[in-house]
C-alpha cells in the first residue's frame, strides 16, 4: 500500500474550492446590488400633458428640419478649404 505521507490540508487551502465558490458568490453580490438599485430609485411618472408636449416637440423638430439646407450652406461657407 502506497499512502501519501503529507497531512491532509483543510478545504479552504485548496484553490479549486475558491474557484467553485467564487462564481455563485459573485452572482449573489450582483443580485443584491441590482435589487438595491431597483429599490432605491423612484420611477418618474408620465406627465399629465404628455400629448401636448409631444406635439410641441414635433413642431420644433419640423421647424429645425426646414432650416437644414440653410444651416448646411452656412457651415459650408464658414469652413476653409483644406490645403493639399
Amino acid at each position: 500500500m502506497n499512502q501519501d505521507k503529507t497531512p491532509a490540508q483543510p478545504w479552504w487551502k485548496h484553490g479549486h474550492v475558491w474557484l467553485v465558490i467564487s462564481g455563485p458568490a459573485i452572482v449573489v453580490v450582483a443580485a443584491v446590488a441590482t435589487a438595491w438599485i431597483a429599490m432605491s430609485g423612484q420611477d418618474k411618472l408620465v406627465e399629465s400633458d404628455y400629448y401636448r408636449k409631444g406635439i410641441e416637440i414635433n413642431k420644433q423638430l419640423k421647424a429645425e428640419r426646414s432650416m437644414l439646407p440653410a444651416v448646411q450652406g452656412r457651415n459650408h461657407a464658414a469652413t476653409t478649404p483644406a490645403d493639399d
